[in-house]
């Protein structure tokens, strides 16, 4: 894998700071302005399915859907091309209630000129996850 192309080095580095819960670090890895449809199609966070845009709603996404669970991404794949890297990979999160989800995606990164992330497009299935925690 090469780990040197700018949108797979800012991916790892973004999915490692949320495998240790590290608000400030996954943070640093985004742009001002970037864009992130997590998922793509829409969620309760982004009911209209254009994307969160900028820090503050990256900083919302992160204390709503991160900060209190424990989640874990096993990469199976990175394939980069252009200014993107597509990552397949598994992920598994543990919540405090006690309840568990793990799903299968792929998470597209495109990284600025400055190596940060500029959108994040995230491909998994909303619904089954819900389902599988009961909602």
């Amino acid at each position: 894998m090469d780990t040197t192309h700018p949108a797979v080095a800012a991916a790892l580095t973004a999915m490692g700071a949320v495998g240790a819960g590290d608000r400030d670090a996954w943070l640093a890895c985004y742009a001002p302005d970037a864009v992130l449809h997590d998922p793509v199609g829409g969620s309760p966070l982004d009911p209209d399915g254009t994307g969160l845009r900028g820090t503050d709603a990256l900083e919302r996404f992160w204390d709503l859907t991160v900060a209190a669970n424990e989640v874990r991404f096993e990469i199976a794949a990175v394939h980069p091309a252009g200014d993107e890297a597509a990552v397949v990979a598994s992920v598994s999160a543990r919540f405090p209630t006690g309840g568990s989800a793990a799903y299968d995606g792929v998470f597209v990164y495109r990284a600025g000129g400055d190596g940060r992330i500029v959108s994040l497009r995230a491909y998994w299935d909303l619904h089954a996850v819900l389902a599988a925690l009961g909602g």
